[in-house]
């Protein structure tokens, strides 16, 4: 394995390319002072680092942020909103569907491809400290795991050498380098980058929170996939990986645990000469905030919930008029996105998002997703691919699924079991009992057996013995101050359980 630690070095310098900040259209004096503010406090932080090498690369950072910025102001300004009378479903012609592919199984396309998953998060929502990607998912394997062995896998497979890359960010970089020193001795080249550190605005005086290039982690933010692009290009990476030979790269969260290379969607970019391929799926009600695909004014665009006017968000959620949503399983040309960045025409939507720090201020982080480049590349399109190539786990509901009978695992990749009567996964709701993943563990002797399971609904204080088996519909609600034990060796088939339920070692 070689490890190479990119992102910071000095080739950030050499890989500047100017944006034409004059061109930007300012309406009104506020934004323009505001912009004027902002340029002044980002350039008295970058007078603070001592060493040239490394304000060169903050420099950097902080144009691409203010870059982002005065588009926020400029579109503020105008009062820049999607006009929801263009959004057209996608014609079939933007959408193929997975079945429609050549089914390959040749490894000949494999020699050129590269594989990068997002390890920008981090496991504080299922309470777990570090990045997310070191959760233990399944036999004592991390999602970091399962990736290195299925790519590991593919290598050994096709004799080939996929170089396998993680985008981290300021929260998870350091933690993950030393994770990933582990795999040393494995048949896998491992590269990492970090996106890119902005600083959080102040949403009342809209200058930065931060007032000095080393103030705490809190006071910036890693701002969003969409920033793939600019620091895969500004690390180096982009360049190296093209002068190796590589010329596609699939890109996917790292707990979507459905993420697998593709050798049929892989033979199909390169067939059809798409620079971008997004793998979207059928939406189902659990899927209601996930981004979709329009075609508006006749180029297929990414649609985020965040875009949309609050009036509409109703529609949007329904299943009626968007049938497919994105699984963030992105197919994308390493040289085309170099000539896109070049002739400076990313310009990704901007989404706000508004937060509320631990002392009280009111914050703005401004966001883009790294889909919605769709609309920059030739031939972009999406692949409607079946439910399996998307197995997020975001929470502890999921992760009761992924370690379930309902799977095994092959060389890092999650199977669905045979003996699953029906390809759709059960709907399960854990309540904030089993919100952490400590509290999710100690809640179970053993995983309940649920090849027969449609729909888990559990709230309150519930145990689980060993050797379970849920079938149909279980609903378990203890109320407040009631507690339920359900007992090992239980079966239960369509049944509500509720009230207090105690069983007692003797």
């Amino acid at each position: 394995m070689s490890f190479q630690k990119t992102g910071n070095g000095a080739s950030a310098s050499d890989k500047q390319h100017p944006h034409t900040l004059s061109t930007l259209d300012f309406q009104g004096a506020s934004s323009a002072a505001a912009a004027k503010a902002m340029r002044a406090e980002l350039a008295n932080l970058a007078s603070q680092v001592q060493d040239e090498e490394a304000r060169k690369y903050f420099s950097n950072e902080m144009d691409n942020f203010f870059v982002l910025f005065t588009r926020y102001l400029n579109e503020k300004a105008k009062g820049t909103k999607i006009s929801w009378d263009k959004i057209q479903s996608p014609s079939k012609e933007q959408i193929v569907p997975y079945k429609n592919l050549d089914q390959v199984s040749s490894p000949s396309d494999l020699s050129k491809l590269a594989v990068l998953k997002l390890n920008g998060g981090l496991g504080t929502t299922m309470g777990c400290v570090g990045p997310k990607s070191a959760i233990e998912v399944r036999d004592g394997m991390t999602f970091l795991d399962l990736s290195v062995r299925q790519i590991e896998y593919l290598n050994k497979k096709h004799d080939v050498s996929v170089p396998f890359i993680l985008m981290n960010s300021f929260n998870t970089d350091e933690e993950t380098k030393r994770i990933v020193q582990k795999y040393a001795t494995h048949n896998i080249e491992i590269l990492t980058f970090n996106q890119s550190r902005h600083p959080r605005i102040n949403k009342d005086s809209l200058l930065p929170v931060a007032r000095s290039p080393a103030s705490p982690i809190d006071q910036w933010y890693p701002p969003g996939h969409g920033d793939l692009y600019e620091s895969l290009y500004n690390s180096g990476l982009l360049d190296q990986l093209i002068s190796q030979g590589k010329e596609y790269l699939f890109v996917s969260n790292v707990d979507n645990l459905g993420a697998t290379v593709d050798l049929s969607i892989l033979h199909h970019m390169v067939q059809s000469e798409a620079e971008f391929i997004m793998e979207v799926t059928d939406k189902t009600k659990a899927d209601i905030k996930g981004g979709t695909l329009i075609d508006y004014d006749g180029r297929i665009r990414l649609l985020e919930i965040a875009q949309v006017p609050s009036e509409h968000v109703e529609d949007f959620k329904s299943i009626k008029k968007f049938q497919i949503f994105n699984t963030n399983n992105l197919w994308i040309n390493l040289k085309a996105v170099k000539r896109v960045l070049e002739e400076e025409s990313m310009d990704l939507e901007i989404i706000v998002n508004n937060k509320t720090t631990d002392n009280g201020e009111k914050v703005i982080q401004l966001e883009t997703a790294v889909g919605a480049a769709i609309k920059h590349f030739k031939n972009a399109h999406g692949i409607n691919v079946p439910r399996s190539r998307f197995l997020p786990v975001k929470s502890t509901s999921d992760l009761f699924l992924v370690t379930s009978d309902l799977y095994s695992l092959n060389h890092g990749e999650l199977v669905m079991s045979p003996k699953r009567m029906f390809n759709t996964v059960p709907l399960v709701k854990l309540g904030d009992h089993f919100k952490k993943v400590n509290g999710f563990m100690s809640r179970f002797k053993g995983i309940p057996h649920i090849l027969e399971l449609d729909h888990l609904t559990v709230t309150g204080d519930v145990t689980f013995g060993s050797n379970i088996e849920l079938r149909g519909t279980v609903i378990i609600v203890a109320n407040h101050g009631d507690r339920i034990d359900i007992p090992s060796g239980s079966v239960l088939e369509n049944k509500v359980v509720s009230g207090n339920l105690r069983i007692l070692d003797h």
